[in-house]
């Protein structure tokens, strides 16, 4: 491993960004989809350089400076620390002098996003996104603006928070969460065999899925959904990224009924079954439509690749691809250049599947190919998705046994190079106690929970869920 000190420098700015790095090099590969430098630094402002771009710099955009989201609000760091600097400031607002920078975490297309916390405050991270607007083409700008209005609308535990929006001369900042673990590209590459374990795929894409359903609710087509825009908090949950290459459109929600057959216990008389009437929530942009040809290559859908239009359609095609390749370690059209990729996409040959590896796969597996298969349909038509979004996909064997309204404290998967750190209770965060007898209370409680649960078979996977195969 070798080790070179540099320093680096923003030239001709209103910021001075110099700082001292110690760049490391590894034998780790990089995928051509994406590039990431690390580096640790410290950063010093040029106070006079600031202070004669006063008239062009603003400490935060109407946007506003503390983004009042209620998601996870009551035990986020992060808002008591953003809290305590607004609190302290002379106009109540946050600016960049209240920021240290410690190290450069990635470098985009767009601009680059340092590690950083408040002065006298270490106890929260943030990601800080630095775009110099001087340096991009009027098409990125308008990139920036895209990603930076849908920021400041987000509230979703599965999408980052903006919690500050800076203007300072011909720089756009934001502030944003920090994801210590990487992203799900790292923590594929991290795997012996380059694929992960299908609890852990069902896992992370179903956070994925609910994270889509609240966008298209939104009306926001992503349509850059890849494993490198897939961060992993500290607590093991996902985050997506990067919405410079998102479009709004126009969205109807609605309510639809539908009759559901619901087994019942065997008795001498048979099986009984009973029909249940369940209405659903359905939000999709089933209207939007775009002829921009965006995103990576590999997860293109055929649509896009020929440029005769697309919807929300390439978004399903996209999270067909990233089960795939989640999975098997490989996108299913790849081919030996970025022509032939785009190729195989375009071509009418359907999505083929590797060949099981021993006698025996893992339950689920045949789910899983079935909502490939599904999702991977050429015509967005027939592409399930399309028509009622999420609510068809969460319905999908797949994703039996997922409780949906309780996957946030679902325990994340045991994955090779994933670091989880293990949330403190309310009580430990609140620093009360609660009384003997009402713990007393409540551990008994548990305990019957879980027998009942355990002698009904429900959910009796003690790390997150299990896999819940209906068929007879």
């Amino acid at each position: 491993m070798e080790q070179e000190d540099s320093v680096y420098y923003l030239a001709d700015s209103d910021l001075d960004l110099s700082f001292t790095s110690v760049a490391t090099t590894t034998d780790r590969s990089l995928s051509a989809r994406s590039s990431l430098a690390r580096s640790s630094l410290t950063l010093s402002f040029n106070e006079s350089r600031l202070s004669a771009a006063s008239t062009t710099a603003t400490p935060s955009t109407a946007v506003p400076n503390c983004h009042p989201r209620p998601h996870r609000r009551h035990d986020n760091p992060n808002w008591a620390a953003i809290h305590a600097a607004t609190t302290l400031s002379s106009d109540g607002s946050l600016h960049l002098r209240h920021l240290k920078l410690h190290r450069l975490v990635g470098s985009g297309n767009l601009g680059r996003v340092f590690l950083c916390r408040l002065r006298d405050y270490d106890h929260a991270n943030f990601a800080l996104k630095v775009v110099d607007r001087d340096s991009l083409t009027s098409k990125k700008l308008s990139h920036v603006q895209t990603e930076a209005e849908i920021l400041s609308s987000l509230d979703h535990p599965f999408l980052p928070t903006l919690y500050a929006h800076l203007e300072v001369s011909h720089y756009t900042c934001l502030l944003m969460d920090y994801c210590p673990n990487g992203d799900l590209h790292a923590l594929l590459r991290k795997q012996p065999s380059g694929r992960l374990p299908i609890q852990a795929v069902r896992f992370f894409v179903a956070e994925v899925l609910l994270a889509l359903e609240y966008l298209h609710a939104q009306g926001i087509v992503y349509r850059d959904l890849k494993p490198e825009n897939i961060l992993i908090r500290e607590d093991g949950h996902i985050m997506l990224s990067d919405f410079d290459l998102c479009f709004h459109s126009d969205i109807s929600p609605k309510l639809d009924s539908r009759t559901q057959i619901k087994e019942g216990s065997s008795s001498c008389f048979g099986d009984r079954r009973r029909e249940e009437r369940v209405t659903e929530f359905v939000a999709e942009p089933t209207t939007a439509f775009s002829r921009s040809c965006v995103g990576t290559h590999e997860y293109l859908a055929p649509e896009l690749v020929s440029g005769n239009g697309h919807g929300n359609g390439v978004d399903w095609w996209a999270f067909g691809v990233l089960i795939y390749e989640l999975l098997y370690g490989s996108t299913p059209f790849k081919g030996g250049s970025k022509e032939s990729t785009l190729r195989n996409i375009a071509s009418t040959k359907g999505v083929r599947f590797p060949a099981a590896e021993g006698e025996r796969e893992e339950a689920g597996m045949a789910e899983a190919r079935d909502l490939i298969e599904k999702l991977l349909v050429k015509d967005p038509r027939r592409r399930l998705g399309c028509t009622r979004g999420a609510t068809d996909i969460k319905r999908h064997p797949f994703f039996n046994g997922i409780k949906w309204p309780l996957i946030r404290t679902y325990r994340p998967p045991e994955v090779r190079g994933l670091a989880v750190k293990r949330s403190k209770s309310k009580a430990q965060l609140g620093g009360v106690a609660s009384p003997r007898r009402r713990r007393c209370f409540w551990k008994r409680l548990s305990h019957l929970t879980r027998i009942k649960a355990s002698k009904y078979s429900l959910n009796s996977n003690h790390n997150y869920y299990s896999y819940v195969n209906h068929k007879v």
